[in-house]
């Protein structure tokens, strides 16, 4: 740094402050442009408020007795839950931004304490709104004690709580720099402190090798600060009858918080101190980890060997390489350039080349007259535009015909995807008209779908399964039924040689971008899975946007040994190279608006295209050795139109060649003697049953794959399953005190809502990944939506089985119950249902929303209120009458009910009060155990239920718009 000799003398570019500074702006800025998230962290506060501060209702909370007393506690315990879970979206919120800090960082931007600070400072005020709108709404209504000093002290401390949970969320996501590695952390922090925390387990019950958990634990310090400063005000120092002490201290001494006032301001110094602990920790974790490594795509033996070649110096020629060269040279000569009258004995000769197993019927398809409008976007009437619909195609006409590689070509808006997804029949808007025929009789779309291929310009498929599986699974469901499996997969590892799979034949899909297969790879599977249905039309939607040279050139040489099976293939081209554009045989050209300017072939170097462009006056002739693709773009601008005075559109539908268009038309709308129209006895080729299993077989192997998401769930369940049987080890065969029976039931509250939580979101970017592929499947006519659902549902049973079983059998023996075989399999029964329905409940929310963000955020606002009313935080008999309908249609309070109620139910132990184990039950929580059967069949019926709405969102529900 100090050498004279250095070209800069300083780490960063400009000062410590100016860097402050600058980070300080960009904070601002993306908080403006985040504002929605914290509006609506604010909204549903002020939601759950208003629901709280309605449930303990002052009328309904008394001061009698030491168990209204665990009311006032109750309520406070959810108002340090509610912000402190308010904080979670911090860390995906900081997750989000990590790569972007990573790369500046290493670039020496700022250093990490630049970053670091404003992301905590700046979150300040969003606090005291949040935590204000909490507060200063359900103080009073709720009928905390009425001092107004200790309205600002709770304030104060819950403002305290809020920080520090943003604080922590922000460290775990630094720490983790991975969204599903972090939730993970960040669910086993919170769980950790939630249950020693001193509010479901109390502190004389804390087992000694877990004490120091309860010490660390910043939820215990919130917890007996927030009750010291309630019960140890004016409207608690009553004393009741038979008792010495005031009922604000019996309160405190029954729950094992500590009864000096001094508790409230020592919990607030350790919130303080774990504030600046969490943000000093988050600050060391920037500055010295580094961003996950990025897996590479998959490379085929060929790309291999000709990379050693490259290093090595040898030439060596694989089959791939040395067709590439070949490859348009060769299908040039097939002298298919001009008309129809060869194109049998072309297909017949390409057939007999290339041989395939299973027999087709070539088709043609001819498209008259073609109008398509969409509703007129709010924009644009805004902006002035009178009319009700916009038409995006104004009389388009053309035809496709067998063993020739038609190019769909125009500027972009020229309407080139829209006449794609009109004729292909994948709209799901707009209006119609004009006359679409498929080997001259007219088209529908329900058996269209079964002879011909989409191949959208995203490749959208299945992560988890390799390449094979994939091809495999598509022939299985679009095959007829008549061909058998031998058949099928001579066929399948025929295709794979068309398009040049075989190589790659066991290599996993992965995720476009991240792993897996490269661009070019998942382009030539994505041709491969349409065609092992074996279709007579193909339509390819920018077969070759987004490839390098050299990976356009295999796509093409592919698509051109798909024509040359007899097939009749259309392709949406942008800007080709010479090499590509030359292996088209005809083009069909549009222009801005949706008009068709030029339908016909190519001929040899384009010869035929650039003469009839040429034969206009003032059009610029084409120089030597220019692509003839950009000159016909560039030449039919609509500026060049207004300069010359052309409308190319008008001028098309004069000439000589859109009456021999016409005329060919004409020709193919007749149907050929002794041909039949398309006609199949089902909807699908497949029976619903052969459907239903093979959707279950995909999603066999997408999960035995996904340890990131299976694995990763089971060893969540084993450490908390032994983490809840360390901490409340043995204290289920307790039955003596009325603190023993809340313990137990502490121990089933936390475990089901955390479990079933992380269940219910860890499934769902599973499913939304899924859903976009089941959109493609669903549109080729694969199967119905409903195989589709019960292959998703069905294939969670195991493995929530599985979760059930490593939970419930640990925790049972470690925590105690009594072993007798009915108790045991009531609580593995109840918690078998309780995961499953919080797993299908993810789903359910996935199917009822676009994406998976707006998924997981309404599946949190209930998460929150299930948590309310589970029964454990306000038991039903202390619900105001206009919530107890809640407690009832709440699927946790059942699950809590059924598993209280099977292990204590029909104990008859006395507790210090003098009351049974099951009398106390009773009337404090309102369970009876004669009502198990009904409780049961309820928690079975809940798992039913978001299943049967799942299947039902997936079959009714499309949110892809075209």
């Amino acid at each position: 740094m100090g050498h004279p000799a250095a070209l800069t003398t300083s780490k960063y570019g400009v000062s410590k402050k100016e860097v402050l500074k600058a980070c300080i702006s960009r904070e601002l800025l993306l908080m403006k442009r985040n504002s929605f998230v914290y509006a609506f962290r604010a909204f549903q506060l002020v939601v759950m408020a208003s629901i709280t501060m309605t449930l303990f209702l002052r009328t309904n909370m008394h001061r009698d007795s030491v168990a209204d007393g665990g009311i006032y506690m109750g309520s406070l315990f959810f108002s340090i839950m509610m912000i402190m879970f308010n904080g979670l979206s911090e860390l995906a919120l900081t997750i989000w931004k990590l790569p972007v800090f990573f790369k500046q960082r290493d670039y020496f931007f700022y250093p990490a304490w630049a970053y670091a600070l404003p992301s905590w400072i700046l979150k300040i005020p969003i606090s005291l709104v949040e935590v204000g709108a909490w507060v200063f709404l359900s103080y009073y209504v709720i009928g905390y004690d009425p001092n107004v000093g200790r309205l600002f002290k709770q304030y104060l401390l819950l403002l305290a709580v809020n920080q520090m949970a943003s604080g922590l969320f922000r460290f775990i996501a630094a720490l983790g720099r991975d969204l599903i590695v972090s939730n993970v952390f960040g669910s086993f922090a919170l769980l950790v402190l939630i249950v020693l925390g001193g509010f479901i387990l109390s502190h004389d019950d804390v087992k000694k090798w877990w004490i120091w958990g309860y010490w660390i634990s910043p939820l215990m310090y919130s917890q007996n600060a927030l009750g010291t400063n309630e019960f140890l005000g004016e409207s608690w120092k009553h004393i009741l009858p038979g008792s010495t002490e005031p009922l604000g201290v019996a309160v405190l001494k029954s729950r094992g918080i500590f009864t000096e006032a001094k508790w409230y301001w020592i919990g607030f110094g350790a919130l303080v101190g774990y504030i600046i602990l969490f943000n000093f920790l988050f600050t060391v974790a920037l500055t010295f980890l580094k961003p996950f490594k990025k897996s590479q795509p998959t490379i085929s033996e060929e790309t291999l060997k000709e990379k050693q070649a490259n290093i090595t110096g040898e030439r060596t020629v694989t089959s791939s390489t040395a067709n590439s060269s070949a490859t348009f040279s060769t299908s040039k000569s097939n002298g298919n350039r001009t008309g129809t009258g060869n194109v049998d004995i072309v297909a017949e000769s390409k057939l007999n080349k290339k041989g395939m197993v299973l027999p087709f019927t070539p088709l043609s398809m001819t498209f008259d007259n073609i109008r398509y409008w969409v509703d007129m976007p709010q924009e644009m009437k805004m902006q002035g535009a009178q009319e009700d619909r916009l038409e995006l195609l104004k009389g388009v006409s053309g035809s496709f015909r067998p063993g020739v590689l038609t190019a769909l070509m125009g500027v972009s808006g020229a309407g080139k995807t829209t006449l794609m997804d009109v004729l292909a029949g994948r709209k799901t808007g707009g209006y119609i008209e004009g006359i679409i025929t498929i080997n001259g009789y007219p088209k529908k779309q329900e058996t269209f779908a079964r002879v011909s291929g989409y191949c959208e310009q995203n490749d959208i498929h299945s992560p988890h399964v390799t390449v094979y599986e994939s091809l495999v699974y598509s022939a299985w469901l679009r095959l007829p039924i008549e061909v058998d499996s031998a058949k099928r997969k001579m066929f399948i590892d025929e295709v794979m040689g068309l398009v040049e799979l075989s190589p790659l034949r066991g290599a996993l899909v992965g995720l476009p971008g991240l792993n897996g297969l490269s661009t070019e790879q998942r382009k030539r599977l994505t041709i491969a899975v349409e065609l092992v249905a074996n279709p007579a039309i193909i339509f390819m939607d920018e077969p070759t946007s987004g490839l390098d040279a050299r990976a356009a050139a295999i796509v093409m040489r592919t698509v051109r040994n798909t024509v040359d099976t007899g097939r009749t293939v259309v392709c949406t081209i942008h800007q080709p190279s010479i090499d590509i554009f030359e292996a088209f045989d005809e083009l069909f050209l549009m222009k801005r608006g949706g008009q068709d300017i030029y339908a016909g072939p190519l001929g040899r170097h384009s010869c035929h295209l650039i003469e009839y462009f040429e034969g206009f006056s003032g059009v610029s002739k084409i120089k030597a050795g220019y692509n003839p693709a950009t000159w016909m773009l560039e030449v039919t601008a609509m500026v060049q139109e207004e300069m010359l005075g052309i409308d190319f559109s008008a001028a098309y539908k004069n000439s000589e060649l859109f009456q021999r268009n016409k005329t060919l038309i004409e020709e193919l709308s007749i149907p050929p003697p002794g041909s039949k129209d398309l006609h199949f006895p089902t909807q699908y080729s497949q029976p619903f049953v052969s459907q239903c299993l093979a959707c279950l077989w995909k999603q066999h192997l997408s999960y035995w794959r996904n340890p990131s998401y299976t694995a990763v769930r089971f060893f969540f369940t084993l450490i908390i399953a032994l983490l809840f049987g360390t901490i409340f080890w043995d204290l289920g065969g307790k039955t003596g005190q009325r603190q023993d029976l809340f313990n137990a039931m502490g121990s089933m509250y936390a475990a089901v809502l955390f479990i079933g939580v992380s269940n219910s979101s860890s499934v769902q970017p599973v499913v939304s990944v899924e859903r976009t592929v089941f959109y493609r499947e669903r549109a080729a006519g694969m199967y119905s939506g409903l195989s589709y659902a019960f292959g998703q549902v069905a294939i969670e049973i195991p493995y929530v089985l599985v979760q059930a079983l490593i939970y419930g059998v640990i925790v049972y023996a470690m925590i105690g119950f009594e072993k007798t075989a009915t108790k045991i399999l009531w609580y593995l029964f109840f918690m078998f249902f309780t995961f499953l329905y919080f797993t299908y409940y993810g789903m359910m929310a996935v199917g009822f929303t676009p994406n998976y963000n707006i998924a997981s955020i309404v599946s949190a606002a209930f998460y929150g209120l299930w948590n309310l009313f589970s029964g454990f935080i306000i038991p039903r008999p202390r619900m105001p009458i206009w919530w107890k309908w809640y407690f009832w249609a709440c699927p946790v309070s059942w699950t809590l009910y059924g598993l209280v109620a099977s292990q204590f139910g029909d104990v008859q132990d006395k507790l210090e009060t003098g009351e049974t184990a099951s009398q106390f039950v009773r009337s404090y929580f309102g369970f009876r155990h004669d009502f198990l059967g009904a409780v049961a069949v309820v928690v079975v019926g809940f798992a039913v239920l978001f299943a049967f709405m799942f299947g039902l969102a997936i079959k009714v529900l499309n949110f892809q718009r075209r």
